[in-house]
């Protein structure tokens, strides 16, 4: 049996989503879809999900606690999350000359690449699963693969998601489509240790 380890582009899986007008699978089990997508001789032995929590704007209070509700899900059903953070920049409009703070999501390509070659370094896994269209990933897959020729780098595109470096440099690539991520669902509710309950949030259905 082939060992699989899952490395999952959390950005890049929502915008994906949130671009494909899918946010009824927002709630989405990663760990189940990794390995909904193993062919019958692998098995997962690990899902790492990499993302940034959300900036407390003052005004998105909502939004963070669904963010906070989903992670924890994720963690409950055994992913293990790492994290960026936001770096604040500065936006202005060339014709008026206004301009507002926006924020741009650091470390999670050099997350992903970090632990994917440490966990090749320590031969953990047969197979790397890369969930996410970033071709800044291309680099750390080549190195791998280079460093490590018996082992495979297979990146699963999130919707709407596609690079062509990507599929240059990886072993192989497949397309994640709505049937997997419809059966990739978690629960609607789940039940902390400590008995507070995670309800999926009523606009993700």
């Amino acid at each position: 049996m082939e060992r699989v380890i899952a490395y999952v582009d959390g950005f890049n899986l929502y915008f994906g989503l949130r671009e494909a007008k899918l946010k009824r699978y927002y709630w989405l089990d990663v760990s189940l879809l990794a390995k909904n997508l193993l062919k019958p001789q692998q098995h997962l032995v690990a899902t790492h999900y990499f993302t940034a929590r959300i900036q407390d704007t003052g005004n998105n209070g909502p939004d963070r606690k669904r963010q906070n509700d989903y992670l924890e899900a994720l963690t409950l059903v055994g992913v293990s999350c790492h994290f960026g953070h936001y770096l604040q920049k500065t936006q202005r409009c060339h014709k008026c000359g206004a301009s507002w703070p926006y924020y741009e999501e650091k470390m999670t390509d050099v997350n992903i690449a970090t632990q994917m070659l440490l966990d090749a370094c320590d031969d953990l896994f047969d197979v790397a699963l890369i969930v996410s269209g970033d071709s800044d990933l291309s680099t750390p897959i080549q190195r791998v693969r280079s460093r490590f020729p018996n082992k495979r780098v297979i990146v699963a595109f999130p919707p709407g998601r596609s690079s062509e470096q990507l599929k240059k440099h990886a072993s192989g690539y497949l397309h994640i489509g709505k049937d997997k991520l419809r059966k990739s669902q978690l629960p609607d509710r789940l039940t902390k240790p400590d008995g507070h309950v995670l309800v999926r949030p009523s606009t993700w259905r």
